[in-house]
């Protein structure tokens, strides 16, 4: 319709053009008729506006639309001269657009149409049926062969054009239905890949030449705690500056380079592969990475295990040795204490021996509890009880002071699953510990709570010197202690027993505040261990 309105207005226009230049010379009524053909085609477009509404079927729609195109077409012929007229050439613009709508049968239909039209004119022109009306003076001197090869030319051309236009239109058609074909495949295959992608349980960043980030997957946000929208296309430098310093001089990761970075709490292993386009030319990089933080701990919790494993090998042998001339000598000195009488400095020579002698043995009481490999006897125990025998004990202990104070906040279910001995062990090394943090005055805060009656959490704390941040990772080995006379094996032992009973400890301090220690312990028999996994929001800092 719009390219109906076009044509018109040129041939308006053209009219009007060749009317004003011609002047008093030429016939104003021969003019008349184009412009009726123009008002005509003027009419009719505005018309089709409405024509949907009133036949809903678009092919006749099309058909009817097309038949009126030939009869303006036809029209337009016979008012500028007939078989001299130029305007024949505007019949295949109606065979196109109807193979284009219609497909081949409606080009060919219109082919037809045209070719009857057009004939049926230059057979009533020649046979003086119909005579131009712009003609003065008219003088028809067209034989018949030439009437005939015009009006043949013109059906082949008619026919000719719609067999192209047919053949252009399946073509296009063809190409399209392949290229729907092509767009499902590669939606299908882009989808393939977004789901293996996303599916993987590890890290894929990738960024081009320039260092810009253009994908992020799911588990790369889970990792790192961003958004894809927070960093798509920004300078990768930018979000996670810590890995430029693995770029070379040239300012790219090596292909195959393998590396680690830490930093707030978590280990992250990458790998760089190169990102290629399809003529195998570089066009950025691939960086994959997985957080190893578990995987570290787990290694760090297996050296620790070689480290007990040895001590245990250990001490069989070691216990044996020690304890059996301990025996022998342990019963003559004791003897020999009671019945010689002995000055004053032969007494204190006697004492350190008698003290040395029981360090000895507690040393090697603890070494054997430390690496003990059976499983005790467990039964439902009452901390509360044990909680209260050992602060009885402690204060015949030559290490308390009067000026130590003790607060106790106990809930009401305080029994654990576990032996008793064992436990008393823990509470006994943990506060014996707060109190030697204390050696002058402090505040002994022992507290439980009973978490959803699985576990049941022992908070023991003190306001003493604290620990050392550089000390609190060595805390549970073997043999590491900060005390002048420390064995190093309290807190390991603690560590064992509290592991042993699938519970968990951790230790919270300040140097100069003080350090808490919070046990948890299981209320019930536990087959397996409970892992908890806290996570945080990954943060590189430069």
């Amino acid at each position: 319709m719009f390219f109906r309105v076009v044509i018109a207005t040129f041939l308006l226009g053209i009219a009007t053009f060749i009317r004003i230049k011609a002047g008093e010379s030429s016939s104003q009524t021969a003019y008349a008729p184009i412009y009726f053909i123009v008002a005509l085609t003027y009419l009719f477009s505005f018309a089709c506006l409405f024509i949907p509404k009133t036949i809903k079927n678009i092919r006749v729609n099309i058909y009817l639309q097309s038949l009126l195109d030939v009869l303006l077409i036809t029209g337009l012929v016979y008012v500028t001269g007939g078989i001299e007229s130029i305007y024949s050439v505007l019949y295949p613009l109606v065979i196109i657009y109807s193979s284009l709508f219609l497909a081949g049968r409606g080009g060919l239909i219109s082919a037809s149409a045209c070719s009857i039209f057009y004939g049926l004119l230059l057979d009533l022109e020649y046979y003086g049926i119909v005579i131009p009306i712009y003609q003065w003076g008219y003088n028809y001197d067209r034989d018949a062969g030439y009437v005939f090869s015009r009006i043949f030319v013109h059906i082949i051309s008619f026919y000719i054009i719609a067999l192209l236009t047919n053949y252009a239109v399946k073509q296009e058609q063809k190409t399209r239905k392949l290229l729907v074909e092509k767009e499902s495949a590669f939606d299908q295959l882009d989808l393939l890949y977004k789901s293996i992608i996303e599916s993987v349980n590890t890290g894929i960043l990738t960024v081009d030449l320039h260092g810009n980030i253009k994908s992020f997957n799911t588990e790369a946000e889970k990792i790192t705690g961003f958004l894809h929208s927070e960093i798509i296309n920004k300078k990768i430098d930018d979000i996670f500056p810590v890995l430029s310093k693995m770029l070379n001089k040239k300012g790219q990761w090596k292909a195959g380079d393998r590396f680690e970075v830490a930093d707030s709490g978590k280990i992250l292993g990458c790998s760089v592969s190169p990102l290629v386009d399809g003529n195998r030319e570089k066009i950025g990089n691939i960086l994959i990475f997985q957080d190893l933080t578990v995987i570290k701990e787990m290694e760090a919790q297996i050296q620790k295990n070689k480290r007990l494993a040895f001590v245990g090998e250990m001490a069989a042998g070691l216990a044996h040795e020690i304890r059996n001339p301990l025996a022998s000598i342990s019963g003559p000195i004791q003897m020999l204490s009671k019945d010689l009488k002995l000055d004053e400095t032969d007494r204190r020579l006697m004492q350190i021996i008698l003290n040395g002698k029981d360090r000895l043995e507690s040393f090697v009481k603890d070494f054997l509890l430390l690496a003990r490999p059976k499983r005790s006897e467990r039964k439902d125990i009452d901390v509360k009880a044990i909680i209260d025998d050992v602060l009885e004990s402690l204060h015949f202990n030559p290490e308390w002071s009067e000026y130590i104070e003790v607060i106790r906040n106990l809930c009401d279910q305080n029994n654990i699953y576990g032996n008793k001995a064992e436990i008393r062990q823990v509470i006994w090394n943990l506060i014996l510990n707060a109190v030697q943090a204390m050696p002058e005055k402090g505040i002994l805060k022992i507290e439980t709570t009973s978490n959803e009656k699985k576990y049941l959490e022992i908070l023991i704390s003190d306001n003493g010197c604290g620990i050392e941040a550089k000390d609190q990772d060595k805390v549970f080995e073997p043999f590491y202690t900060t005390k002048k006379n420390g064995t190093g094996l309290g807190m390991a032992i603690v560590n064992r027993i509290v592991e042993s009973h699938m519970g968990k400890i951790t230790i919270k301090s300040k140097p100069g505040k003080g350090t808490d220690c919070i046990i948890s312990l299981p209320v019930k028999e536990l087959e397996v261990p409970v892992t908890q996994v806290h996570s945080s929001r990954f943060k590189v800092q430069g």
